[in-house]
């Protein structure tokens, strides 16, 4: 699982924890009932955002659910799960972006990816997951020719980038693509007045996705020689914080635009948990920051790591786990990072957090 915005399920409470889950469930359980079992791979937490804003706007929230069966994942129990445009929609962008992502780590020669058949064969896959989005997407009436528009200026974009590069030109691309799929979600829900606030609220989400994952890579980047954005551009972590801080203060107004039915989860997700992400990614999270960068592990040994920590339930159960291929320190998605019982930890922009959680 990937993705910034990783809540814990002890300040999620019961009944948003049992949504965001269906959310989670109904993101991968689309994946595969539309694209096979493998594409569940692509599955990511900031996916699932799509599914949330569809349904917090629409007129009977939570009524869109199935019963899904037992699943390992779930300790083989059955869960109600969200069904739908808004899982089908978070499945398609999921499928496109995995898609560039791998193509651009084809393009880096990455790991194993550095090897030729390897390499061909991880193509064919992307190429596969890209198609099967367009069809996905197609089906929900979002042109995914948007998301691939952005992804392949952003090749360019970065290529051209040096010291004189403002930051938020790189960001660009990322920022479009997150907008248009947001802004999906209103038109998908009845509401096409919420249209460009969520543009707005998406345009500043891919802003945030991309520094924080810039800065969670800086120093990984550094030592194996990888581009990062950055260190090409000289952007100093005090500027990236800035913008960061400045990302979320815009995300917390624009969501006050718009109208929901039922909006507590996407409040939670978008105007608490994702500043707690970038806490998290500054070094500033109460576990006290990251540790010393270690050098990522390769594909099969990440793979047999990554099975120890599913059959060892450290992914869900322990307070923080090495990830298995970045070797960075993640929370078990099941644990809270030591203020659980801040009920209302009000967000600084708000009068608005009367929201009870």
């Amino acid at each position: 699982m990937f993705g910034i915005v990783r809540p814990c399920s002890h300040r999620l409470g019961e009944n948003l924890k049992t949504q965001w889950m269906a959310h989670l469930c109904g993101l991968c359980l689309a994946l595969r009932g539309d694209h096979g079992q493998f594409a569940r791979i692509v599955t990511n937490y900031d996916g699932l955002l799509i599914s949330v804003l569809t349904e917090a706007q629409a007129e009977r929230a939570g009524w869109r659910r199935r019963t899904a069966g037992p699943c390992p994942l779930r300790g083989m129990r059955t869960a109600s799960v969200a069904q739908g445009e808004g899982a089908r929609l978070a499945a398609a962008v999921s499928l496109v972006l995995a898609s560039a992502k791998v193509r651009d780590h084809v393009a880096d020669g990455d790991g194993l990816l550095a090897r030729r058949p390897v390499a061909l064969a991880a193509r064919r896959v992307a190429d596969g997951w890209g198609r099967a989005g367009e069809r996905s997407g197609s089906a929900v009436g979002f042109d995914t020719a948007l998301l691939v528009d952005a992804v392949d200026r952003q090749v360019g974009i970065e290529a051209l980038a040096g010291p004189e590069t403002p930051i938020l030109t790189v960001t660009e691309p990322t920022e479009t693509a997150t907008a248009a799929a947001f802004a999906h979600t209103a038109v998908l829900a009845g509401r096409p007045g919420n249209a460009e606030p969520l543009a707005e609220v998406g345009r500043l989400f891919g802003r945030l996705a991309h520094l924080l994952d810039a800065v969670e890579d800086k120093e990984a980047d550094a030592a194996s020689g990888a581009w990062n954005p950055l260190t090409a551009t000289g952007t100093s972590l005090g500027e990236a914080r800035r913008l960061a801080d400045d990302a979320l203060r815009g995300i917390r107004l624009a969501l006050r635009e718009v109208e929901f039915t039922d909006g507590k989860l996407a409040h939670l997700l978008l105007a608490h948990e994702l500043g707690r992400s970038v806490d998290r990614a500054f070094g500033t999270h109460p576990y006290g920051g990251e540790p010393p960068r270690l050098e990522k592990r390769g594909f099969w040994a990440g793979c047999a790591v990554a099975v120890g920590l599913c059959c060892t339930c450290k992914m869900c159960c322990a307070d923080e786990f090495e990830g298995p291929w970045s070797r960075r320190r993640r929370e078990g998605c099941c644990n809270c990072d030591g203020n659980c019982c801040d009920a209302c930890e009000c967000c600084e922009c708000c009068e608005c957090c009367d929201c009870g959680v």
